[in-house]
């Protein structure tokens, strides 16, 4: 009996305590989102006037606001270990980040991992499916200039050509630096026998953890945003300012027990506090081929590496080293509550004004 009571005195608090961090979620978005549109409306003649200023506070106010969905992790106890090369040096240099896809967590897992990462996130570019255009942080994304990507044989095609354009509309003239994508193009519950079909019928290796990725997104941003090599010498294509991508980082995302965390759990916060592992492989842009032949197989090679990331990483509870790393070293991510709590107000006090 005293069992029972006590369980379903453990049951009330998850519940009361979900209930309330859905309440506080509901507030925090009903305040900030709102608040970010008007400021930007208001800021419309400084747009016109010296553009670069403007997007740089546009940039500010999207960390601020990717810092509090942050919070409401972190606030549960949900943090992240980071393994592998240290990407903090290259936070101002262009690169293409490519990453697994487990669940919708791993969005919110990268908002919180990349927060200590210079201008990162208020110079990122995200790709996600469109779906995400009709969640309350849609219009967010949208503003920003993140390309929503349909899904699919019937829209594959002409979804490039739209990349294609809202990449020469949008990269440069924004200042954006990294570019964020799932090369897998869907969640690995969802596309894991498909994949395992395709990769039988074409001799390819069998893969359990993360699934063959997709060329077309990957292809037409190396195309478009590398500089480009004509006579042995670099010819930049991409503007005056920028000079072309000059990293690929491989972002590998792993989930205790292989039980990815959704987005559900980072706002009701009814799991036991979690560290979701993190593990970064960068590589220059001049080892990246370009052609659609040699970057397949390129791109189907750090997808077979990542298999065997997570295969070690879920038998030992850690990644094993790099090649220039004499033993694999973890950095434990964390964020200033001051800062968060700064933040915080700042959004109440722009919700209330």
């Amino acid at each position: 009996m005293a069992q029972l009571l006590d369980r379903a005195v453990k049951l009330g608090w998850v519940l009361l305590k979900s209930v309330l961090r859905f309440l506080f979620m509901f507030f925090n978005n009903c305040v900030a989102i709102p608040s970010y549109c008007l400021y930007l409306l208001l800021l419309q003649p400084l747009r016109i006037w010296d553009s670069s200023t403007f997007w740089h506070i546009e940039g500010i106010m999207f960390k601020w606001l990717l810092a509090m969905v942050s919070s409401w992790g972190w606030a549960a106890g949900y943090t992240v270990t980071e393994w592998g090369d240290d990407v903090r040096p290259i936070s101002e240099e262009e690169a293409m980040v490519i990453v697994n896809h487990q669940s919708t967590g791993d969005v919110c897992t990268l908002m919180m991992c990349l927060q200590d990462k210079g201008t990162v996130v208020r110079k990122m570019m995200w790709l996600m499916d469109h779906v995400f255009k009709y969640t309350n942080f849609g219009l967010v994304s949208l503003i920003h200039g993140d390309f929503f990507i349909r899904q699919g044989k019937a829209h594959r095609d002409k979804q490039l050509v739209y990349l294609k354009e809202h990449l020469d509309k949008y990269y440069n003239s924004r200042d954006r630096k990294w570019i964020v994508l799932f090369p897998e193009g869907g969640f690995l519950r969802k596309r894991r026998e498909t994949s395992q079909l395709f990769a039988k019928k074409h001799s390819l290796p069998h893969l359990s953890h993360v699934t063959l990725p997709r060329l077309g997104a990957t292809h037409v941003i190396l195309k478009t945003l590398s500089a480009q090599l004509e006579n042995g010498n670099v010819v930049n294509k991409t503007g005056n300012k920028h000079k072309g991508l000059k990293w690929v980082i491989d972002v590998t995302i792993a989930y205790p027990h292989a039980r990815p965390m959704d987005i559900q759990t980072w706002i009701f916060g009814y799991k036991a506090p979690t560290v979701t592992h993190v593990h970064y492989r960068m590589y220059p842009i001049k080892e990246v081929p370009v052609e659609t032949e040699a970057l397949t197989d390129w791109l189907y090679q750090r997808f077979v590496e990542k298999e065997a990331l997570l295969a070690h990483f879920y038998d030992t509870g850690s990644f094993p080293t790099l090649d220039r790393q004499k033993e694999a070293v973890s950095r434990q991510m964390t964020l200033d509550p001051v800062w968060l709590c700064m933040v915080q107000s700042f959004a109440v006090a722009s919700g209330y004004m």
